[in-house]
């Protein structure tokens, strides 16, 4: 068997020289060379994903030359490296939006991304408001801790959020020591009433 053979080299662990690969390969793009293309180096800005075949002599100095931000003012690099910080996406200071009146959570999140469907309300919460007519109970069934908290204010399970409110003022009023003469014997539950509020109010019911 002659020991140049390409059959010889299949069944080496490690051949000192590949022949089928070389055959497999593109030549190197650089002018004039016609060495194997055995690295690819990026096209640049506005080509991203496409690459140039060159040998490893080749694609050494190319990357020693390749400038990402070739043809760019030193005001749209500093852009390009703020931008890049957050991923290229919209941004705004904390609070910020806030500050304008009748902007919510959503409107800001609109205003940045543009219309969205927000079916769960998350960034309507956080301008501390909810879509008209949205009830976080719906679709699914009263914990029991709620069921407790209602209870303790003497309400049924299907009370909604103004009867919810209007009952806690009235029994924070009867409730109250200055509405009983100092009478102390009435805190421990006002402390129910005023915990049992805080949970719904919490869970979004009123």
């Amino acid at each position: 068997m002659k020991l140049n053979s390409p059959l010889f080299d299949r069944i080496r662990v490690k051949p000192g020289q590949d022949r089928r690969l070389k055959a497999d390969q593109s030549v190197c793009q650089w002018p004039g060379c016609d060495c194997a293309a055995t690295h690819r180096a990026p096209k640049g800005r506005l080509r991203e994903g496409e690459y140039w075949r060159f040998c490893l002599e080749h694609v050494r100095e190319y990357n020693h030359s390749y400038n990402y931000f070739a043809g760019m003012s030193d005001e749209a690099v500093a852009r390009f490296q703020k931008d890049a910080i957050t991923g290229h996406r919209p941004t705004w200071k904390l609070g910020q939006n806030g500050k304008q009146p009748g902007l919510t959570g959503r409107t800001r999140f609109q205003a940045a991304f543009g219309a969205a469907n927000d079916p769960f309300d998350v960034y309507s919460e956080l301008g501390g408001q909810r879509r008209p007519g949205s009830d976080r109970r719906q679709g699914r069934a009263l914990r029991n801790v709620e069921r407790k908290a209602l209870d303790t204010l003497g309400l049924d399970p299907d009370a909604q959020g103004p009867e919810i409110k209007a009952r806690f003022k009235l029994l924070v009023k009867r409730h109250h020591p200055d509405a009983n003469g100092g009478d102390r014997t009435c805190e421990d539950k006002l402390r129910e009433i005023i915990q049992a509020y805080n949970y719904l109010k919490a869970a979004g019911l009123c």
